[in-house]
């Protein structure tokens, strides 16, 4: 018998999913990917808000936001691992289901994703609130030994309950047609790619792979204003129209490309990763 090759240890014998999905692949695959890329997911959220970092040049203000400390990572990583993981397999099992019923791929795609995106970001509001204002390089609260739960009740204290959802409505505006383009962009190149002999594990690595980076980087970029404005949000308490106006009297255009360049390597590595992973995950665990 042959060596085995490093497409042999992958085992990439498919891309389709399995009749029977087992969400420990996409918790496993979320939960990599989140802990992976927290440090891009800092230099976004600093990036976007506005935060002053030490520095001169783009890079090294780049590499600065990205370092330690890493404060509420815990908590951001937690909220990623079940928010992704529950956004792909309902996605995925909710396809499923329309499709049996006679739907279409697009709405098929399209519904699932965008319920479940709604659920996971109203659930994680408060907690992906609380871990942006901890970036901020100055921030006092950063300090104490459990610092979300310092903020959450600062901001409950001084602000009221109310204030830990403040910018859902731009979160769900740009967390729900950011997973909703990822879903739709897989589901569609999935079936519109040329098809590879699954014997071929490099061809199907390499299938897997521009399925996952396309529709995590459609995703990110087209979504990034939103982030803008919920991250400016937190910062003022203003509401989103009066924030989106106020942005553009001062930056005019500029503001819906603030932090783009962090925010589309922040968010599209991640999902891409999910993606790519989870596929690599159901092989692994024999779903």
């Amino acid at each position: 018998t042959r060596p085995a090759t490093f497409w042999d240890v992958l085992d990439l014998t498919t891309m389709a999913p399995s009749a029977s999905a087992n969400p420990a692949s996409y918790f496993a695959a979320s939960g990599v990917s989140a802990l992976a890329f927290f440090p891009l997911w800092k230099a976004a959220a600093i990036g976007q808000s506005g935060y002053e970092v030490a520095g001169k040049g783009y890079w090294q203000k780049y590499f600065e936001a990205m370092k330690p400390p890493w404060r509420g990572s815990i908590v951001v990583i937690g909220g990623m691992t079940w928010a992704r993981a529950a956004i792909f397999y309902g996605s995925d099992t909710g396809s499923k289901y329309m499709r049996s019923q006679g739907y279409n791929t697009g709405i098929s795609a399209t519904v699932p994703s965008l319920i479940v995106s709604v659920f996971a970001q109203a659930v994680n509001q408060p907690f992906v609130r609380s871990s942006i204002m901890l970036q901020n390089p100055g921030e006092e609260l950063a300090k104490k030994t459990f610092p979300n739960v310092a903020m959450l009740r600062h901001l409950a204290a001084t602000k009221g309950i109310g204030s830990l959802w403040t910018g859902l409505d731009a979160a769900i505006l740009k967390t729900a047609p950011k997973y909703m383009t990822a879903v739709v962009i897989k589901d569609y190149m999935g079936q519109l790619l040329a098809p590879v002999d699954p014997n071929n594990k490099q061809a199907v690595l390499l299938k897997s792979a521009k399925v996952a980076v396309t529709a995590g980087v459609a995703g990110a970029v087209l979504t990034n204003p939103l982030d803008v404005v919920r991250n400016e949000m937190f910062k003022t308490e203003e509401g989103m129209i009066a924030c989106m106006g106020r942005m553009s009297r001062e930056d005019g255009a500029k503001w819906l490309f603030r932090g783009i360049g962090k925010n589309w390597v922040a968010v599209a590595a991640p999902i891409a990763s999910t993606i790519f992973l989870t596929d690599r995950f159901k092989v692994w665990f024999g779903c």
